[in-house]
């Protein structure tokens, strides 16, 4: 998922964490863990879709980790001001609710016979 360089030890390591809470370590993000044991696997999704955002080619490891810092603060953040199900970042979310004019799968009791 992370495209990195010699020139960008960070992103390596992070290719590598195993943990959110090791990217919160390796990145130096604060974070209360309530929410994260909750949006875990969503503040990462998240932050994948900023960083699929992002082209480094050119970054000093110093930028490329502040960068990577600030998406993984705003994933976070994103978290904190709605819980998943109002960010709706993975599709079985998305479906949940569907648009106007969209059929739901919804049948109701007395449709059944």
């Amino acid at each position: 998922m992370i495209n990195s360089s010699p020139a960008a030890p960070i992103l390596n390591r992070l290719s590598n964490a195993s943990s959110a809470e090791e990217f919160f370590s390796l990145l130096g993000v604060d974070y209360d863990p309530k929410i994260v044991n909750v949006a875990r696997l969503h503040i990462l999704k998240r932050m994948g879709q900023y960083f699929a955002k992002e082209q480094f080619s050119g970054a000093t490891e110093p930028e490329i980790r502040a960068r990577c810092k600030a998406m993984l603060e705003q994933a976070y953040a994103d978290f904190v001001a709605s819980p998943p199900i109002d960010q709706r970042v993975f599709k079985v979310l998305k479906d949940a609710v569907a648009g106007p004019g969209k059929p739901t799968g919804f049948v109701p009791l007395s449709e059944l016979k």
